[in-house]
């Protein structure tokens, strides 16, 4: 599954020292994610995922999004290198 998207990147409030950036999936693709992966989940509901932004590629994890209602949208931790 390929799901692109434009939007805005934001830093976690509860780790801004560490500076772990997110960006939010569209509701769309993320229920569609979630009805895809059924119980296959690890650690905090997180799936691993292959992200691309511009021309870097790398592995990392979705992880759902507790602070909307429903879990919904899950959210990508970017790696800023």
């Amino acid at each position: 599954m390929v799901v692109v998207f434009d939007a805005e990147l934001w830093i976690w409030d509860a780790r801004r020292a560490d500076t772990w950036t997110f960006v939010s999936l569209p509701t769309e693709a993320s229920e569609e994610i979630r009805d895809l992966a059924g119980g296959a989940r690890r650690g905090f509901g997180s799936l691993r995922v292959r992200v691309t932004v511009g021309g870097s590629t790398w592995k990392t994890s979705i992880f759902p999004d507790s602070t909307v209602g429903g879990g919904q949208p899950a959210r990508v931790r970017i790696s800023m290198l």
